[in-house]
């Protein structure tokens, strides 16, 4: 299961706060079917069936945001795919925190 990190940034808005535009992007991954998300206070992860999948939310939480009053948009996003084992948010978390146990 492919996970993507995706940040969804609004410029030349009238204020320094974006989360009014983060809300309208995260919005997007409710109306989504068979994924996961986690907001995080720099972007927000989300699992999903393939990157294809992935993409495409990537796609449509970039185009809500761009529009109306706002009209430039950077979006960064990170792909992790294996294909040697399924991937999950915790899973990732867990690996790490076993390492820092040792």
């Amino acid at each position: 299961m492919p996970i993507m990190e995706i940040s969804v940034v609004p410029l030349g808005t009238r204020t320094a706060s974006v989360s009014k535009y983060v809300a309208k992007a995260v919005q997007v991954l409710g109306k989504c079917k068979r994924i996961r998300y986690q907001l995080t206070p720099m972007g927000t992860i989300v699992e999903a069936g393939s990157v294809k999948q992935l993409l495409d939310i990537a796609e449509k939480m970039h185009k809500i945001v761009l529009g109306g009053e706002v009209k430039r948009v950077v979006t960064t996003i990170k792909i992790d795919e294996r294909s040697d084992k399924r991937l999950t948010m915790e899973g990732k978390v867990k690996s790490v925190k076993e390492k820092l146990q040792n």
